[in-house]
């Protein structure tokens, strides 16, 4: 009988048992410490590469050469693209996935937690060997955050090491998917079939498989780039029979399921936060599920429509453009399933149903912008130019960091065990959306008028849409200064009013059956849940 009552008092104490200081986080197996720590690793990258956007965007204010000379803009341009990707939006998102997978399905913790922990690790080097490639002889890489041969054969040292870090972030991307996908397929709690499973689980589980399917295929371009570089292969060099153009298509054979990688589990989270605050069940979840399961299988068969000027065959041209065209139905049959959502319920407009919407009005905006770039002759006339530009900042800024910020709203009292200031939250959602658009809507217009990307200087006639967006930057870059400092720095402290188990009165699912904040170790057994496997019961 002792035993029986040693093990209970175990458990009533487990939190004592939770590793302090800074072993806690170093070596970390706890899904949600490991989630914890992917978060602040994406914020921290998020801030770098907002300060290199910033100088950029100084650069870009007025005509003439202000602030830093062409090549370190170029240095600039790339290392902003490759931050941003694989160390701010990636690293997020598997954030999230750490966080509430094994909360949403019932799972006593993710299936593999040491490769857990060193796929979080493998980041931290990576991510110090891109920042400090500015350092290297002859300053960061240079050739695009695509890497696009022949500049990648001619740059400095640095771009080795730019390499080196693309390949460890790859294999840490690899690691994070295959435990979301066993801990999804294995770990589910008894009763909830696949189809029952929250559509965060649905799109992070998908997105894993699309991470293992074309991460490699990066690798293999990274490395052939490498060998060219140093061991006399000729795989990109047309001076030894090789295509430049070959790179593009393998790069974007990874790039364009890559751009889905950074979207789909914002799809997720949308979904989550849409019905809490509509108090409606999700409109078409099944189809929400096969929406998803389709935009990622027609990934892989768009990816040339980067590539529409490289003197493409018509027939190619035309098959990459329906392809494109195409991924737009299962993407609008998951806008209308959230309108649907919406309708006639009853909504309220807390911090996290303001990002939610928000996110769903840009984003479809982006989403136009990418109908318009897959048209061929359209494509041809503005390819390369900020309107480019501003398409893939409404779908990324817009899109992916926007729904990370409704996410973090929505399950921020659940992390930390506190309420934010909805009013901080508001000003942060509005200040946000503002300048966001301040930033990137005359970015278009520049586009249209034939201004070109990754150029530090341009002639008059541009300089008033370029004054408006730098002005619009720096305004968006201090507001995500003020959430973090105001929003964040609190709630990791405590400060605020306890919240509730489920603070959102429309909120469904089986986070919001542990108390708040949720205790280090969750579902210690497995739950037993109702017949919907969104409640525990008994």
């Amino acid at each position: 009988m002792s035993a029986v009552l040693d093990h209970h008092d175990h458990h009533a104490h487990d939190d004592h048992h939770a590793p302090t200081g800074w072993r806690r986080w170093v070596y970390a197996t706890n899904h949600k410490d490991i989630g914890t720590l992917y978060l602040l690793f994406a914020f921290t990258m998020l801030m770098v590469g907002g300060v290199l956007a910033l100088l950029i965007r100084a650069e870009l204010f007025q005509p003439g050469l202000q602030v830093v000379n062409p090549e370190l803009f170029n240095q600039l341009t790339t290392m902003h693209g490759l931050i941003m990707v694989f160390g701010a939006i990636m690293p997020a998102f598997v954030g999230f996935a750490n966080w509430m997978i094994p909360l949403q399905i019932g799972a006593a913790d993710m299936a593999f937690a040491r490769m857990n922990n060193f796929s979080f690790w493998l980041m931290i080097p990576a991510a110090l060997m891109l920042v400090l490639s500015f350092f290297m002889p002859g300053g960061a890489p240079a050739a695009g955050w695509t890497l696009y041969a022949p500049l990648t054969l001619q740059m400095g040292p640095s771009m080795d090491a730019g390499i080196f870090a693309m390949h460890i972030l790859g294999a840490s991307s690899i690691m994070g998917s295959i435990n979301i996908i066993v801990t999804i397929l294995n770990m589910r709690a008894p009763g909830m079939t696949l189809m029952k499973m929250p559509l965060f689980c649905w799109t992070w589980l998908i997105t894993a498989y699309l991470l293992i399917a074309v991460m490699p295929v990066l690798a293999g371009a990274i490395t052939m780039t490498l060998t060219d570089r140093h061991f006399g292969t000729t795989f990109f060099n047309p001076a030894g029979g090789g295509d430049p153009v070959m790179y593009q298509h393998i790069f974007w054979f990874f790039g364009h399921p890559e751009v889905y990688i950074m979207i789909l589990p914002a799809f997720g989270i949308i979904s989550a936060v849409v019905p809490a605050f509509a108090r409606k069940k999700l409109f078409g979840y099944a189809s929400m599920v096969y929406a998803t399961a389709s935009i990622a299988i027609l990934s892989f068969i768009v990816w040339a429509h980067h590539m529409y000027t490289t003197g493409m065959p018509v027939t190619g041209q035309l098959f990459f453009m329906y392809a494109t065209m195409l991924i737009s139905v299962p993407t609008g049959v998951k806008i209308f399933n959230w309108l649907a959502t919406m309708w006639k319920g009853s909504m309220t407009f807390e911090t996290p149903m303001l990002w939610a919407v928000g996110f769903i009005f840009v984003f479809t905006m982006g989403g136009f912008t990418g109908l318009i770039l897959s048209v061929a002759p359209i494509d041809i006339q503005v390819q390369d130019t900020y309107y480019v530009v501003a398409h893939f900042h409404y779908v990324l800024v817009a899109g992916s960091l926007f729904a990370m910020f409704s996410g973090i709203y929505y399950w921020l009292p659940k992390w930390t065990g506190v309420m934010y200031s909805e009013g901080r939250g508001k000003l942060h959602f509005w200040w946000s959306m503002i300048s966001f658009n301040i930033t990137f809507f005359p970015m278009h217009f520049l586009g249209l008028a034939g201004m070109p990307r990754r150029y530090a200087d341009y002639p008059m006639q541009f300089a008033d849409f370029n004054a408006i967006a730098t002005v619009g930057a720096f305004a968006f870059g201090i507001a995500q200064v003020y959430f973090f400092l105001f929003v964040i720095v609190p709630a990791m402290r405590g400060q605020g009013e306890k919240a509730p188990q489920k603070p959102w009165e429309g909120a469904e699912g089986l986070e919001w059956e542990v108390p708040s904040p949720a205790p280090f170790h969750t579902f210690e057994t497995p739950p037993k849940l109702d017949a919907t496997a969104t409640r525990i019961v008994g």
